[in-house]
């Protein structure tokens, strides 16, 4: 419920929900903390996004409720969505794209390629560095990220022509997660997620995956998983380097060190060239977040966004758009959240 609004063109809104289907199952989670569809074969909802799926535009860009899509808006009036020093940064581009992810299947060990490759062999200036906030995870869940030991080349090949998900399987490093704990996934790793591992997700604003195995999903991996490259060229996108437990620990934030009061950062400093996420906790008054392009996912509880151009409600499930032009508004209630916004204009440039 919109309880004020002043007088402005680009203002606050909430987004309707952005399904669709997938080769893998899931979703039942996103219709239920989003109020529908669900599953069974929509495992995504790409929250907005002004990212669209690989060749499939625009199925992946999302609508505002007047029904224009979000990309189109932003075109219309970059400054008041982004703010001028982001558009003097990155252009138009929001720079991010957040996607709730809810499988009940096992993720395929697959990879994104980072920006050095994305440029050369796709013209693209985005690769698909990604991060995890773990909303729900069956106890005991574990993720696998990169490779334990060093691999060849010759090694990955021969494992792709043959399908040997075991090995693939076997090879990664492993880790466990807990709701509350958030994981930055640079590109170039391969890694997989089990079933019921519940995130939001944070990523660079493409949509680039290489699969490594695809047995048991409804993909054809030998015409899709390789970006039209052909796995030859592709599978120079993997980063074949061995990592460590300590490597692991340096891409996560566990929940004690995310979860209190106030404003904290969900995520490790490594991801600040790529994106930024901020959970907001009411429970001790009112936070702010400073003006800035952001996509806010409402938790938990109830509360009201306090803005320089409107004032609404929002409860658990809704997802806000609010544009630069708000300028620096606030959460009050009993509400816990999560922001999710581009890298800052100063950012450091991070070449991968």
């Amino acid at each position: 419920m919109w309880v004020l609004v002043m007088a402005s063109s680009v203002v606050p809104v909430l987004l309707p929900v952005n399904q669709f289907d997938h080769f893998y199952r899931g979703g039942d989670r996103i219709g239920a903390l989003r109020r529908g569809p669900g599953g069974p074969q929509r495992p995504e909802e790409w929250i907005g996004s002004t990212t669209a799926r690989f060749g499939q535009a625009p199925q992946g860009f999302s609508r505002l409720p007047d029904g224009r899509l979000l990309i189109e808006a932003i075109e219309e009036d970059p400054a008041a969505w982004l703010g001028a020093a982001h558009v003097a940064r990155y252009g138009t581009n929001t720079e991010v794209l957040v996607k709730l992810l809810d499988p009940q299947q096992r993720l395929p060990v697959h990879l994104h390629p980072n920006r050095e490759f994305s440029r050369t062999h796709l013209g693209l200036a985005h690769g698909k560095t990604e991060a995890w906030y773990v909303l729900d995870a069956p106890e005991g869940a574990q993720v696998g990220v990169g490779f334990k030991e060093a691999m060849s080349m010759e090694q990955v090949t021969d494992w792709v022509r043959e399908r040997n998900s075991e090995a693939l399987l076997g090879a990664l490093r492993t880790r466990e997660v807990r709701p509350g704990d958030a994981m930055l996934v640079p590109a170039g790793l391969p890694h997989t997620v089990p079933s019921g591992v519940f995130v939001l997700e944070l990523q660079e604003p493409t949509d680039l995956s290489i699969l490594l195995e695809w047995q048991d999903f409804a993909v054809d991996g030998e015409k899709d998983g390789h970006l039209d490259l052909g796995f030859e060229t592709a599978l120079q996108a993997v980063d074949r380097s061995a990592v460590s437990d300590a490597d692991l620990d340096r891409l996560v934030l566990t929940k004690d060190r995310i979860e209190r009061a106030g404003l904290s950062s969900v995520m490790p400093a490594e991801a600040d060239p790529y994106f930024r996420a901020h959970r907001l906790d009411t429970s001790a008054g009112p936070v702010e977040v400073e003006a800035g392009f952001t996509i806010l996912l409402v938790l938990e509880g109830s509360g009201v966004i306090h803005s320089d151009v409107a004032a609404f409600e929002v409860g658990r499930g809704d997802v806000a758009v609010i544009p630069f032009a708000a300028g620096t508004w606030n959460l009050h209630g009993d509400a816990k959240a999560v922001a999710c916004r581009p890298p800052a204009p100063d950012a450091l440039a991070n070449p991968r």
